[in-house]
């Protein structure tokens, strides 16, 4: 299964564009910052993605402002065909602040 829920704050969103049959999306970058327990002993995790939004998701983020936080639900998908750079693919917002 490849399913990623996260909660990051947004650091940069480019100008919605739509595609060529009228669908909205918009590419953006995420940072996050937790603790997680490893092995039983904590660990900081840091990290920043990039990540897309099409149709609803795209328009609904389209309005939050950078440093906004969001808990999003998606999945991870390789940048292009044969690329190990990954893209976070959101298709759900859980919450937005």
């Amino acid at each position: 299964m490849n399913r990623v829920e996260l909660a990051a704050h947004l650091v940069e969103i480019e100008p919605l564009r739509h595609t060529p049959a009228g669908l909205p999306v918009l590419r953006m970058r995420m940072e996050h910052e937790s603790q997680v327990l490893e092995a039983g002993l904590s660990r900081k995790v840091t990290l920043g993605l990039n990540a897309v939004a099409f149709g609803d998701p795209a328009l609904a983020l389209a309005k939050s402002p950078v440093g906004s936080q969001v808990r999003i639900v998606g999945f991870l998908a390789p940048q292009r065909q044969g690329s190990d750079r990954l893209v976070l693919h959101i298709q759900q917002i859980v919450q937005a602040h």
